[in-house]
């Protein structure tokens, strides 16, 4: 059987840097090729970044992804890399207008281009508004091996590009990526990639990105699965890897360009335009294969979650051109996890912590602010904000609710005013919980640029700083945060006493809860037949509702679930409907 070096580059792109991306994909494919590569896979939109939102409609981003792919192919041929297949995911444009693509290099030319034909509009996509959907099916022989290629999206879509190429005949399928992260992910990812596998009769190589865009985090998970969906290796999460593998293919020396028409299909395969072109028809000389890379092991839940906040917070940080980073310590589980994360995303020497003490802070409170910049080695420094509180409530008159905000408003704009002074990034150090039921005060503690726990329910919170706390002792280091920060009730301690289950359920419950309300999208009515108390479900409900406004002006942060605010729940700021009780209605 024919034999095929494949490499996939699992590599971190930036959007919009195509220069730099270029040079990646160039160091990348030289590593290859070094290595023997006879194909080089890179991910979904590698060369553009991705998602790239509204820069698709831009004529001049696209022209310049067209310009920097043919220069691609051409400094690919110089470096030694010509006689490789390079496959490249990209910005396309042309009649129908924008395109999610992948292109062919080889021999210093773009000898095919694939358009993504199942176009996602759900969660946080929305490349229906953007891309025209592609039919044309280019399938590349290649050492007498038939390759096509699909991406993303054709995979998890039934029918479509993988039914049609299992159709006409291929010896291995290529599937780019830019699959963001959500928990547990690999346990739906791997049986589809294996399924699609024994569908097209092919082996399936599956090539992710990994880092971060925005709130989104890329976990990487690139594998290749045999013809029989049987896993043959697979890359570590979290890391650039190039995975390189030697294959032995059966060549089904297919012909056939006219996909058979399946009756009821909503749209028959047989509108794809199959086309076939031939590089070398040779199978390459018989050699020694390399050793079978390792199959790495998906990460423990807390380990998996830990390390897509981390990449989150660093790409976020460095790719937006900030090295150091600044937030309240208030000695409580939010600031800490927060803190910790930053520590392990940046380094500890570029995360500058605030202890920012009014009248009704607790001693606890500053002497935990402490304990933790000590133990995770950080810039600490104490700024009391009594004068500035006092300053307002003497001049406004302010009482009860509005005292207490202008508290959180001076920690915000003391914050800020560092940042603005050293070039720090706010971090917010809110979390889901909090952000759902409203628990935060606008322009106060949801002041910053970026919030690194906001898709982090609380009870979450405590479980990776014990599990944090738990991995640092295993390496005979010093656990990042204090016990009492995670021990103790938690407050915001904006008046004498206070906790926060004098407002909110307690927090087991209460997580409960949103998680049907918010991730589900239970009803009332729902709820109420789970079991849940109807007075609690009303409250809760109404709470999360009231505070669609709050949520819209929080700063981005990681996405981990299925649904994060933001860029997957989106509901309209003026909304009178309301979850009640159907008597209530």
């Amino acid at each position: 059987m024919p034999q095929l070096r494949i490499a996939l580059a699992q590599v971190n792109a930036c959007v919009g840097d195509i220069a730099t991306n270029s040079a990646m994909i160039r160091n990348w494919a030289r590593s290859a090729v070094e290595r023997g590569a006879h194909l080089v896979a890179f991910p979904e939109m590698v060369l553009s970044g991705y998602p790239v939102e509204d820069l698709a409609l831009r004529k001049s981003f696209a022209a310049a992804n067209r310009v920097a792919l043919e220069q691609l192919a051409a400094d690919l041929q110089e470096d030694g890399c010509g006689d490789a297949l390079v496959l490249v995911g990209h910005l396309g444009r042309d009649d129908e207008g924008p395109r999610n693509s992948a292109s062919f290099l080889h021999a210093g030319e773009v000898v095919a281009t694939y358009h993504k034909h199942h176009l996602p509009n759900y969660g946080v996509f929305d490349e229906a508004r953007y891309f025209a959907p592609g039919f044309d099916l280019p399938i590349v022989r290649l050492h007498g091996l038939d390759i096509g290629a699909v991406i993303c999206e054709d995979i998890w879509q039934n029918g479509g590009p993988v039914a049609a190429l299992g159709k006409v005949g291929v010896d291995l399928v290529v599937c780019l990526n830019g699959s963001p992260y959500e928990r547990a992910k690999d346990d739906a990812r791997t049986p589809l990639v294996a399924g699609r596998a024994t569908e097209a009769g092919a082996p399936v190589a599956y090539v992710n990105l990994v880092g971060a865009q925005d709130e989104l985090v890329f976990d990487g998970d690139s594998m290749v699965t045999g013809r029989d969906g049987r896993l043959l290796t697979r890359a570590a999460q979290f890391t650039e890897q190039l995975l390189v593998l030697d294959t032995d293919l059966p060549a089904g020396e297919h012909t056939t360009t006219t996909v058979p028409t399946e009756p009821g299909t909503v749209r028959s395969p047989a509108a794809f335009d199959v086309q076939r072109i031939l590089l070398q028809p040779d199978p390459v000389p018989a050699y020694e294969p390399l050793p079978a890379p390792p199959v790495a092991e998906p990460l423990p839940d807390e380990a998996e979650v830990w390390s897509a906040l981390v990449t989150g917070l660093r790409d976020y940080a460095h790719k937006n051109g900030f090295r150091t980073v600044t937030l309240g310590l208030s000695g409580g589980i939010d600031s800490a996890v927060a803190a910790a994360l930053a520590a392990d995303a940046l380094g500890a020497d570029a995360v500058h912590g605030v202890s920012l003490p009014s009248d009704y802070s607790s001693e606890h409170s500053r002497s935990d602010a402490a304990d933790l910049a000590e133990r995770i080695g950080c810039h600490y420094q104490e700024q009391p904000i009594r004068d500035m509180v006092e300053v307002f409530v003497g001049r406004l008159g302010l009482t009860g609710l509005a005292e207490e905000n202008v508290q959180a408003r001076c920690r915000g704009i003391t914050l800020m005013a560092l940042s603005n002074q050293y070039g720090h990034l706010v971090l917010a150090t809110g979390n889901k919980t909090e952000l759902a039921v409203g628990y935060s005060t606008i322009y106060g503690d949801a002041v910053g640029g970026f919030a690194p726990i906001k898709d982090v329910p609380k009870t979450l919170v405590w479980q990776l700083a014990r599990w944090r706390n738990a991995e640092a002792e295993k390496r005979g280091e010093v656990a990042p945060i204090p016990e009492n920060s995670i021990s103790k009730e938690p407050s915001a301690e904006l008046r004498p006493g206070q906790v926060d289950q004098d407002s909110l359920p307690p927090y087991d419950l209460l997580d409960e809860v949103l998680d049907r309300y918010v991730e589900s999208d239970r009803s009332y009515a729902d709820l109420i037949a789970e079991g849940f108390d109807a007075d609690l479900v009303e409250r809760v409900l109404q709470l999360v509702d009231r505070a669609e406004y709050k949520r819209r002006q929080y700063p981005p942060g990681t996405k981990i679930t299925f649904k994060a605010f933001g860029r997957d729940r989106r509901l309209p700021l003026t909304n009178r409907w309301r979850e009640l009780r159907p008597d209530q209605r």
